[in-house]
């Protein structure tokens, strides 16, 4: 059996909120079985429950917010994206502020803290959602994707008018190991000028050099430099990785995005649930994998390196 998964034990996190500048803490906790990730909004005495799904989210601008009774948690998509490379299935998360910590603006402090914290497997099996029959959206010049594939891949292609980004183009099949290896470090980055307006208007007042790539006239402001060649489009990946997870299920399928962002990639979602005759759900045991294997290519829908590790 495929097992879902959450953490061994209850562990925590603190670090500074993008917008707010205020420290933040998550506590996360194991959770059972077929429970989902869900965040607990505390203000004082009051706790807000909000599941971690396409249908909570309330806003998409400038990242993904999920929300229920006029109660939200921003930034939630690095997380998503480390929780999926750790293959947790269930969690609870406390967290006393309105958005996630920035951390380093990756996922990488994230599945660190998880990786040391271990996974526990749940005697449940893991539901997918394969991709049977191409879903497309285009919104002027940007667009995405999802094709029938046997893996869960991601290709993104992005392009700006300027000397330190231009266009970058990165394709990755997407394994725990590969996501860790070559997305999770990733950073969020910004153009200086969006940067300081966003600090006029009272927001990104957490932000800082140690937690976003900021991109100056000509040049990269960070004095380290970056940390790919191409690390904007890594980190483009990453956060369609986290904003996808809210479909609820892992994806046997191949998003190819075109300038994409999290209002895009939250419609796509949301096209996804609405056309159930391009899916189907499957939930495979060990036994069913071993005699899928013995099929034509052309047949094969399951990752099936992904789902056994």
């Amino acid at each position: 059996m495929i097992c879902q998964c959450t953490i061994s034990k209850p562990s925590k996190i603190s670090g500074i909120g993008l917008h707010t500048g205020n420290n933040i803490t998550m506590r996360l906790h194991p959770a059972p079985a077929n429970t989902g990730v869900i965040f607990h909004k505390t203000d004082g005495e009051h706790t807000q429950s909000i599941k971690a799904t396409s249908a909570n989210v309330v806003d998409t601008k400038m990242a993904t917010v999920i929300g229920a009774n006029n109660v939200s948690v921003s930034t939630i998509e690095h997380f998503m994206a480390a929780l999926t490379a750790c293959h947790i299935d269930n969690l609870h998360v406390y967290i006393d502020g309105p958005e996630v910590p920035i951390m380093d603006g990756s996922a990488a402090p994230f599945i660190n803290l998880l990786q040391k914290t271990g996974v526990s497997r749940l005697n449940t099996s893991r539901k997918m959602l394969v991709i049977n029959k191409p879903i497309k959206l285009v919104e002027g010049d940007k667009q995405i994707s999802i094709i029938p594939s046997r893996f869960f891949k991601i290709s993104f292609s992005l392009s700006f008018n300027h000397p330190c980004v231009r266009e970058q183009h990165r394709s990755v099949n997407l394994t725990p190991e590969s996501l860790r290896q070559e997305v999770a470090s990733a950073r969020t980055f910004g153009f200086y000028e969006e940067v300081e307006y966003l600090k006029s208007i009272g927001l990104a007042r957490g932000g800082s050099l140690q937690n976003a790539v900021v991109i100056g006239k000509d040049k990269i402001i960070n004095p380290e430099g970056l940390r790919y060649h191409d690390e904007f489009v890594r980190h483009k990946i990453l956060d369609t990785i986290g904003d996808f997870s809210l479909l609820g299920y892992n994806i046997l399928g191949h998003i190819k995005s075109d300038k994409s962002g999290h209002d895009l990639n939250h419609k796509m979602v949301e096209k996804i649930l609405a056309t159930p005759d391009s899916w189907r759900i499957v939930e495979f045991s060990e036994a069913d994998l071993n005699e899928a294997i013995k099929l034509p290519v052309q047949q094969l829908q399951p990752d099936f390196a992904w789902a056994k590790s």
